[in-house]
């Protein structure tokens, strides 16, 4: 979302480069360039203009130590700015009530339905009981979505497709959830194309008959300032307590995450990317300017590591390792572990150093499957040992995973080199450590 923001801020910072000290003359121009920056992100004007002159009330007069130099203090002054303008600190959802009631709000095509469900599966991996609650009664398909993605991730939908009364079937479902013990209730109301009279009639009344613990309102990043406008006009109305940005893994500029805290005076509590039930992540400011800025984030690259890898399979997989028994069903395992993390190129930006080296560089997240494929194409006798696969093996292997002998021969070497290095490194003593960078739980 990100990519030409980093990359034009990046830019400005290099004026600094080589000079010693910070001067009027100097930070008027690199505070011109990070102001250009943030309006072709779609920042809104005024706000772009409110951070960039804190920044360089900032910058002058500070005295730059003989162990940094001024595009580092500036790059620091911009990451403290860019927290405090998304809200300064992460702001968690409310849940109180029994049960406690969630309500969904935004407009048609914002992903409030995705959203819900995703919302659904993070609380459940909580070990919270949640009930999902169909309210949209004008799109035919929505009902029908919400109970697909029930099903996938195990958590009941309540709904009654004849009942054209949202209110009844929001206090309908509150009835059900008190009957079965559900904790938690998120209701997923119904959008427009636009904001209209009757939409915020009906999400007010809705609010009013229900007093949800939360609202929250969910805005497609892709729509820039469009969705800034529209969040204060639901606000005003709706007095919603927080904002989901989705859609962050498309092409957008990134002025909405950027504007929308400063302008609704409302937290960002979550941003989502994807359809994968998974790809939700609660919202740091501090992260997020950190990854603009090309620092990374390691943090919630560990996290994202931490809910993806099982400890019970980690600690298996530890013990095969330090006797020299990974084969590759582990491998194959690992790989599926990986990818529940998220978008691949999403994850590398998290590494320090490696955003900047990767902007305007197009990591396919389809560039396991010929490496699944391989594995999928081998044998029992073959995933467990490699060393019986010979030439007519790696032709069928290749035939059957539509991929080439040369292909099978990389990915045999590859995996060869690794188990070798893994077992040198027992050898020397060094494994127990390098397991540890394996997985989240190596110990």
């Amino acid at each position: 979302m990100f990519d030409n923001l980093s990359l034009k801020l990046d830019k400005a910072f290099q004026t600094l480069k080589g000079q010693g000290r910070i001067t009027e003359i100097n930070v008027a121009t690199t505070v011109k360039e990070i102001r250009k920056a943030l309006i072709d992100a779609d920042v809104n004007y005024k706000v772009a203009k409110e951070v960039t002159d804190d920044i360089r009330e900032k910058a002058m007069g500070q005295n730059v130590l003989t162990s940094i130099s001024p595009g580092q203090l500036l790059t620091k002054i911009t990451n403290d700015e860019l927290t405090h303008l998304m809200g300064g600190e992460s702001v968690d959802i409310t849940i109180e009530g029994n049960p406690a009631i969630i309500l969904i709000a935004g407009l048609q095509g914002s992903g409030k339905t995705t959203f819900s469900g995703k919302l659904a599966s993070y609380l459940k991996k909580q070990g919270r009981q949640v009930l999902l609650t169909a309210c949209d009664i004008y799109r035919p398909a929505a009902i029908k979505q919400l109970q697909v993605l029930g099903e996938q991730i195990g958590v009941e939908v309540y709904a009654e497709p004849e009942n054209k009364d949202a209110v009844k079937i929001a206090k309908a479902a509150i009835a059900h959830a008190k009957k079965n013990n559900h904790r938690i209730v998120i209701v997923d109301t119904a959008g427009r194309l636009a904001v209209d009279e009757e939409m915020m009639n009906e999400i007010a009344r809705l609010k009013e008959a229900l007093a949800p613990s939360e609202t929250l309102f969910v805005v497609d990043s892709m729509t820039g300032q469009d969705a800034v406008n529209t969040a204060k006009a639901f606000n005003d109305r709706l007095n919603f307590d927080g904002v989901v940005l989705t859609k962050l893994d498309g092409d957008t500029r990134g002025g909405a995450a950027l504007s929308i805290r400063r302008v609704v005076e409302k937290p960002i509590k979550f941003i989502s990317m994807g359809e994968k039930m998974e790809a939700l992540d609660r919202f740091y400011p501090d992260r997020m300017a950190s990854r603009i800025l090309g620092m990374g984030d390691v943090v919630t690259l560990v996290e994202k590591a931490q809910q993806a890898f099982d400890e019970d399979e980690a600690k298996r997989l530890n013990a095969k390792l330090r006797k020299n028994q990974f084969d590759f069903n582990d491998f194959l395992t690992q790989l599926e572990q990986v990818k529940k993390m998220g978008n691949i190129k999403d994850l590398m930006s998290m590494i320090p150093g490696v955003g900047k080296a990767m902007k305007g560089v197009d990591v396919d997240d389809n560039a396991f499957k010929p490496v699944e494929a391989i594995i999928r194409s081998m044998t029992t006798k073959e995933r467990e040992n490699p060393d019986v696969i010979n030439g007519s093996r790696k032709e069928r292997i290749a035939k059957g995973s539509g991929t080439s002998i040369q292909q099978v021969n990389q990915l045999l070497k590859q995996f060869g080199d690794m188990r070798k290095m893994m077992k040198t490194m027992n050898k020397m003593g060094g494994g127990k450590r390098a397991l540890s960078a394996l997985n989240p739980f190596g110990k």
